[in-house]
């Protein structure tokens, strides 16, 4: 499984809005140049973010985007399935119930669901106000 530049990006947007969270609207440009990525490539990523209430936008002056909830109510699995579609490792896993016609005759596919649950899990419990804490705390985290 591999994570690619929209889901890393968008993560990455979500926390520069929560790191500069004001109350005020950021403007786009203002998020492409902390990050060093091209505003044109974070248009098409904060559209979804936007489409799907992750945040808020307001175009014209003083427009842009912030949060649309708490730090707090963000976790890197909501983020990542919303960028990623599904995290799970293998296509038969993606259908629910699974289509697959092995699936009764599989002898991997508890060990894929099992992996696929840890993936979400462990997505689902860190949220983008730790990642604000642990940058606080010194700590180090690569998105």
């Amino acid at each position: 499984m591999k994570i690619s530049t929209r889901g890393r990006y968008a993560i990455r947007v979500m926390l520069d809005l929560a790191e500069h969270n004001t109350g005020e609207y950021i403007p786009l440009m203002d998020i492409a140049k902390r990050q060093e990525v091209s505003e044109k490539y974070l248009e098409a990523i904060v559209s979804v973010l936007s489409k799907n209430k992750f945040v808020h936008a307001l175009r014209g002056k003083g427009g842009g985007y912030r949060l649309s909830r708490t730090p707090e109510e963000y976790t890197m699995g909501s983020i990542l399935r919303l960028t990623e579609g599904s995290l799970a490792p293998i296509a038969c896993l993606e259908d629910e119930p699974n289509l697959c016609e092995r699936a009764s005759v599989c002898k991997t596919l508890t060990m894929w669901q099992g992996f696929y649950q840890l993936i979400n899990e462990y997505f689902d419990r860190i949220t983008l106000e730790d990642l604000l804490r642990e940058g606080e705390d010194g700590g180090n985290y690569v998105i």
